[in-house]
């Protein structure tokens, strides 16, 4: 197996060679694993051209080494080809890893790879771009956009930036009024923030942010009920210690595609971390089976 392997330096908590890794251990752990791989450190406004070289290339595998944001760029320019990703989760929270079952650590996470087991999962789209884990609106592309900024200004003392980008959201608290056509049906609401999965989140008492299954051809809305700053605290709370409830919490919806309308001219759309700008009416939609991914 020739495998290319995008690796972003600057993902996670921390840079990754401050981790302990290193280009070099990476390249150890491929050929241990029986796979010949180039491995280049790219980062930022790179990884989109990089990721399209590698696709056109005759590599047979694409490696993503980054978290949830890189993955997903780079799986944008494989989306709809034939040629596999490989994932190497080296970002704070790996959801699109977790969600596959695949190992968080390097040498299990290569060793998957250089298994070369293909799975096909769906992906999101929302007004032609792409996310596999999620989109939103409201409130928490504000705190992304905070939080980017804030990361730059703290230099060492990052870890700060998403609690500052959390209490600045709160002073400013900005509320929509929202129409979305979903499985059918209108729903109109004013609400803080709606998320997009790409396919069912579990929300429950109990459980909150993972999805049972990646292939199940759906995006599916969470549209937030609480409409106050004291509500929203509480619902990030319940949240953090997974006691949210669907029924009282959201108004919820899957299907293949949803359409969202406001009278703002533009909306900061968070899709896997990255913030986008787009013009209203926003097109979700479910591509089945577009991205091929060496999963378990």
């Amino acid at each position: 197996m020739i495998a290319t392997v995008l690796v972003n330096p600057t993902s996670g908590p921390a840079a990754f060679w401050r981790g302990g890794e290193s280009l070099k251990q990476f390249d150890a752990l491929f050929r241990a694993a029986g796979v010949a791989a180039e491995l280049l450190l790219i980062a930022g406004a790179a990884i989109p051209e990089a990721a399209r070289k590698a696709a056109a290339s005759a590599t047979d595998v694409v490696v993503a080494g980054g978290g949830d944001g890189t993955i997903s760029t780079v799986a944008a320019a494989l989306a709809g080809g034939p040629k596999p990703l490989g994932v190497l989760p080296l970002g704070t929270w790996n959801n699109f890893a977790r969600d596959l079952g695949i190992p968080l650590a390097s040498d299990e996470a290569i060793r998957t790879i250089a298994a070369g087991h293909v799975r096909t999962v769906d992906v999101g789209e929302v007004n032609g771009h792409l996310f596999i884990n999620n989109a939103s609106i409201g409130v928490y592309p504000r705190m992304v956009a905070r939080r980017e900024g804030l990361r730059l200004r703290l230099g060492g003392r990052k870890w700060l930036a998403p609690l500052a980008a959390f209490a600045a959201a709160f002073r400013r608290f900005p509320l929509m009024r929202v129409r979305v056509e979903v499985d059918g049906r209108t729903v109109r609401s004013t609400t803080p923030l709606l998320f997009v999965g790409n396919n069912r989140y579990e929300i429950s008492l109990l459980s909150a942010g993972r999805r049972p299954r990646l292939d199940g051809g759906c995006v599916c809305m969470y549209l937030v009920k609480a409409t106050g700053r004291f509500n929203l605290a509480r619902l990030a709370l319940r949240a953090l210690f997974g006691r949210l409830d669907q029924a009282k919490d959201f108004e919820a919806g899957c299907a293949a595609e949803l359409w969202v309308e406001t009278r703002r001219r533009r909306l900061k759309v968070a899709k896997d971390g990255d913030v986008v700008s787009l013009r209203p009416p926003l097109h979700f939609r479910s591509r089945p089976g577009a991205l091929r991914v060496l999963a378990p």
